[in-house]
């Protein structure tokens, strides 16, 4: 994956304050990781697609099925488009998806024999996958360090002052320079993990934050702390 745009130097103090918020957050959340289930990167590449406008738990429900139907991407591309709609159709827009995983499976068959490419310049050239879903596979299934932006890592990449930015992509390179490109997988899975259990879009639990004092958006939320508790999530939303 290619190195971050380059740009000025970020501000020393911002890259100590931020690479301290990573450091909480992993003691935070020790056990942080993707919470799409998968075997191998054709079923992440596939689950990532999926996950679009749903929920990881609705996902993980729906694949095993999936996946026992279509295991690899030769079988899926050949796959009967009714049964397809059939099972992906709890995940709602059922044919869009449907679509989404046919030209996904199709395009895998014809330009690299069936196996998902372990390079962001190929992966963002498959229908239906941009950048974000590129970086969840390569981080994730090829350990090769990727920033995943999506809507809970911009919202508090913006909250904690990180950024200003509002484009993924600006995002992703704004963020990748505070960082030691070797963190760049785990702090998306730390930041993730924040937003979906305590940093919400609506009402963040503030008073119940860990790394509140380092943010400059403190009190968005409930600052009481039994107030903040009731709001956090054990897990991602279902």
């Amino acid at each position: 994956m290619p190195a971050a745009s380059p740009g000025p130097r970020p501000d020393t103090a911002l890259v100590r304050r931020a690479r301290k918020v990573d450091r909480v957050l992993a003691e935070t959340y020790p056990d942080a990781h993707a919470e799409l289930d998968f075997d191998d990167p054709f079923q992440l590449l596939c689950v990532t697609v999926l996950s679009a406008q749903t929920t990881d738990v609705r996902v993980n429900k729906a694949s095993p099925a999936l996946f026992a139907a279509y295991p690899d991407a030769k079988s899926m591309a050949g796959a009967d488009r009714a049964h397809l709609e059939q099972l992906v159709g709890p995940l709602g827009f059922f044919r869009a998806k449907t679509e989404s995983l046919l030209k996904l499976s199709a395009a895998l068959v014809e330009r690299y024999d069936g196996q998902v490419p372990p390079r962001l310049e190929d992966l963002v050239t498959l229908p239906g996958v941009g950048r974000k879903t590129a970086n969840v596979v390569l981080g994730n299934a090829f350990d090769v360090p990727g920033i995943t932006v999506d809507t809970h890592f911009g919202r508090l990449a913006r909250r904690l002052g990180w950024t200003d930015e509002t484009d993924p992509v600006k995002v992703e390179h704004a963020v990748g320079a505070l960082f030691p490109r070797k963190d760049w997988t785990m702090l998306s899975h730390h930041l993730i993990w924040h937003g979906r259990r305590r940093c919400h879009a609506k009402k963040p639990a503030c008073g119940a934050c860990p790394v509140a004092r380092w943010c400059p958006s403190y009190g968005e939320g409930p600052t009481d702390p039994e107030v903040a508790a009731a709001l956090v999530r054990t897990s991602g939303p279902a």
